[in-house]
């Protein structure tokens, strides 16, 4: 209950106009400002130096630029070309080829259309640089889109594209096993939406139960599956069930998100795990950030202390 009741005022306070200004002011005004514990930053050359650091570590990462929930055409045409300009730019830093685009960023809120035809141009450019695109799951509104639109390229020869699925959605087990026999490289969340309950589980027990059932089916039938927490059990759960199945660590590989559990990621990642960390960055940064902090109580306090560290600066 108290997960759900977290989600929900993150969720809320994500969409105030008022704190996001507020946030805008001081997120990201300093290295070490409370924003930039999750978010490497606001342009493309931060997130080059964060993930160059990353990858000093051992591992890789996707880059995540943030925004969603695009309704102007204009707008959408220029996140579109910001994407080929992000693949461009990463390719010529020489860091990992890897990238998550968000569906609604592009146009999927204008029409279908629009989007697919935005994703296939980021595809175009991908396959000219070697990119792998990840298309992330957003909420249960736009799952069925999300699926359709995913499946247009696909059938269309793209290769260079895998997508996400939530374990709190009811529906998963069912996508799982169909993106399994078509080949489709899955990267396994939990979700960090509000949902109702009619289409997603509730309680936190239900949402791990059936985490731990996809990534059984996904590490026994998928293709190169990632899985995505920060839960500690959970990781120690899918060791134990790959090594039950004679599985090499190179059949899969855990990411996590940027500056959470910066501990456990290292240490996966000396014990050979491939590793991959998301780096989210970009000027649209606050709701994110308020997703990640719902997800997490525990986060509050750092923010808390860190604003009133900041306060004291001024």
């Amino acid at each position: 209950m108290l997960d759900t009741l977290s989600k929900a005022t993150f969720a809320a306070l994500a969409h105030s106009g008022s704190l996001k200004t507020l946030a805008s002011r001081f997120g990201m005004r300093h290295p070490h400002s409370f924003a930039r514990r999750f978010v490497a930053g606001e342009t493309m050359d931060e997130a080059i130096a964060a993930a160059r650091t990353i990858e000093r570590q051992g591992m890789a990462v996707t880059l995540d630029h943030l925004g969603e929930q695009v309704t102007d055409r204009d707008a959408a045409m220029a996140a579109t070309r910001c994407y080929i300009d992000i693949i461009k730019a990463a390719a010529a830093a020489g860091i990992s080829r890897n990238l998550s685009i968000k569906l609604t960023q592009i146009g999927l809120d204008i029409d279908r259309a629009t989007c697919i035809d935005h994703l296939r141009r980021v595809l175009d450019a991908a396959t000219v640089s070697d990119f792998f695109i990840r298309i992330d799951m957003e909420g249960s509104d736009y799952t069925d889109e999300t699926f359709e639109t995913f499946n247009n390229v696909w059938n269309l020869g793209c290769r260079n594209v895998g997508l996400v699925i939530q374990s709190c959605l009811k529906r998963s087990t069912d996508d799982v096993r169909r993106l399994n026999e078509m080949g489709v490289r899955v990267r396994l969340v939990k979700g960090a939406y509000r949902e109702p309950k009619e289409v997603a589980f509730q309680r936190k027990e239900e949402v791990d139960d059936h985490f731990i059932e996809l990534m059984q089916v996904l590490l026994t039938s998928g293709t190169y599956p990632a899985i995505a927490t920060h839960d500690p059990a959970i990781i120690d759960t899918t060791r134990t069930f790959a090594v039950s199945r004679a599985l090499g660590m190179n059949a899969f590989e855990f990411q996590m998100l940027y500056g959470i559990r910066r501990d456990l990621q290292r240490s996966l990642a000396a014990q050979g795990y491939p590793f991959r960390v998301y780096v989210p960055f970009g000027r649209e940064w606050y709701p994110y950030f308020m997703r990640r902090l719902g997800e997490r109580p525990a986060n509050v306090g750092f923010v808390l202390k860190s604003l009133a560290r900041e306060e004291r600066e001024d």
